[in-house]
């Protein structure tokens, strides 16, 4: 495709003090072409969409967009571009219509502190918007009343509200989404590729871009390491977790305990809560990984909010080490030696805005303090020995984790667990946006915590439950679909998930 590709960036390099982010990088995009950019964390994607987007400056190359030359030093002079971004988590005002987010900081046709807000000129703009981009989505209905699959929509509205968008760059979108919320978004995608616009799709999900992507382009060491046609890698077997990893990647997880007759740390006995889940039991023991699989909205959230005392059950009964246990709060559960690894790290599990150090030790100041004191430099030691254990990258204690690509928060939120020395660890969709090189660690470290300490996993990854546990069970409507058994097999696991039936 050389210079005739819509989009051709060329020789383009990135340092960062003597890291050299992105070496002597080519890339091609198609007009009306989904083109997946692939990679494991620090593999150079990142700072080449931040450059395509005018975030960074490129130290050097070359960037041209339908044969003219652009510097896209800024965002502004990306925006001017026509180049969209939605990010992985886009801020949006919840209490705001999906039309009043699309517009926002454009409320105003004209210049002026206190023009009016005019209501349904907005309206006609969005509704204009979907003449241009039909997408089935009701715009006056507020953000937080939204599904996950709409509020996306939104975002992707708000990134082409401007006339002369024309290449938009998607960043893990399908994150937070179900299923059948994937394929609207996807149908949503297949629309705008039909309009002739040209989008990047960044995912760690590898069978999506089987699924929706024509071309993909895998990074590595910041340089690019191939581009290949979908139907192309289909047809001659190429393996993406290869390219990927520059080696022929094996099973990412970890060999299974052959442990049968383990301590039982903690149960659960007909736990029920209305409208959300009933008659859960299973034991977790040392020395195996407890598995429950079930979609969203199928009540593994809520069953796992309930493990750790932020809902309270309407009946049942838990047990640790042997002893009834009633959680009022998190901080009771945590205190009797329960961690949980939330699904959603960055409002759950993290402070963003606070170091490595911080967000290690602040659940065991009991540990961390003496006195009523920090211990900065014990504290310091302890965060730097679990920033090694846990493979951190970069291992930069003073950064603040917002620094952090979203593998290596995951990362920081388990060095979190590991640091407590907990006696239950349950991780709730613990590999959610983090490639296949740190889920592979992540899998390691859990495997590693049974052999002291009963862990439970909870996803909605069928694949991942089956991979990483040595008993399983899925949950379907709020209800447990048989007993947690070593003997079931994946195909079976999925399809009591799916359908609610025991095969």
């Amino acid at each position: 495709m050389g210079a005739e590709s819509f989009l051709a960036m060329r020789g383009i390099d990135k340092r960062f003090g003597d890291v050299r982010a992105l070496n002597d990088v080519d890339f091609e995009l198609e007009a009306g072409e989904i083109h997946a950019l692939l990679g494991v964390n620090g593999a150079g994607k990142s700072t080449l969409i931040k450059i395509l987007s005018g975030v960074y400056s490129k130290d050097a190359g070359s960037i041209r967009i339908d044969g003219e030359e652009f510097a896209l030093g800024s965002p502004r002079a990306a925006i001017e571009a026509g180049i969209a971004v939605v990010q992985q988590h886009p801020e949006l005002v919840g209490d705001l219509t999906g039309a009043e987010n699309i517009f926002l900081g454009q409320e105003h046709r004209r210049s002026g502190l206190f023009s009016p807000v005019n209501g349904q000129d907005i309206r006609r703009r969005a509704a204009a918007l979907l003449e241009r981009f039909p997408i089935d989505v009701d715009l006056d209905r507020a953000v937080d009343d939204m599904p996950a699959v709409d509020r996306e929509i939104v975002a992707i509205l708000h990134a082409l509200r401007l006339e002369n968008a024309r290449i938009l760059i998607l960043d893990e979108p399908t994150s937070t989404l179900t299923e059948r919320e994937k394929e609207s978004l996807f149908e949503m995608m297949q629309t705008l590729k039909a309009q002739g616009l040209a989008i990047i799709y960044i995912t760690h999900h590898l069978d999506e871009v089987f699924e929706i992507a024509d071309r993909f382009t895998v990074f590595r060491g910041g340089r690019r390491v191939a581009t290949h046609g979908v139907a192309e890698a289909q047809r001659e077997g190429i393996s993406i977790p290869n390219l990927m990893l520059d080696s022929v990647a094996g099973d990412i997880f970890p060999p299974r305990s052959d442990r049968v007759d383990g301590e039982v740390v903690f149960e659960a006995r007909d736990l029920s809560r209305q409208g959300e889940f009933e008659d859960v039991s299973f034991s977790a023991r040392k020395g195996e990984i407890l598995g429950i699989f079930g979609l969203v909205g199928s009540g593994v959230d809520e069953l796992s909010k309930a493990l750790f005392g932020v809902l309270r059950p309407d009946s049942g009964e838990l047990h640790l080490n042997g002893r009834r246990v009633r959680f009022r709060s998190p901080a009771q559960a945590l205190k009797a030696g329960i961690f949980l690894v939330p699904g959603d790290r960055r409002t759950e599990g993290l402070s963003m805005d606070e170091n490595v150090i911080f967000n290690t030790t602040v659940a065991n100041l009991g540990r961390a303090s003496l006195g009523g004191f920090m211990r900065f430099g014990r504290n310091r030691r302890d965060s730097g020995a679990l920033a090694e254990r846990v493979d951190l990258q970069p291992r930069k204690l003073d950064r603040p984790l917002r620094g952090y690509s979203g593998g290596n928060q995951q990362k920081v939120v388990i060095a979190k667990g590991l640091y407590r020395e907990a006696d239950v660890y349950i991780f709730v969709e613990p590999t959610v946006g983090v490639d296949i090189g740190a889920r592979a660690k992540i899998y390691t470290l859990m495997r590693e915590l049974s052999d002291r300490a009963a862990v439970i996993v909870i996803s909605s990854d069928c694949d991942e439950v089956f991979g990483v546990a040595d008993r399983t069970v899925a949950l379907y409507k709020g209800a447990p679909i048989g007993a947690p058994s070593r003997e079931i097999t994946r195909d079976h696991l999925l399809h009591a998930g799916i359908m609610g039936e025991a095969v």
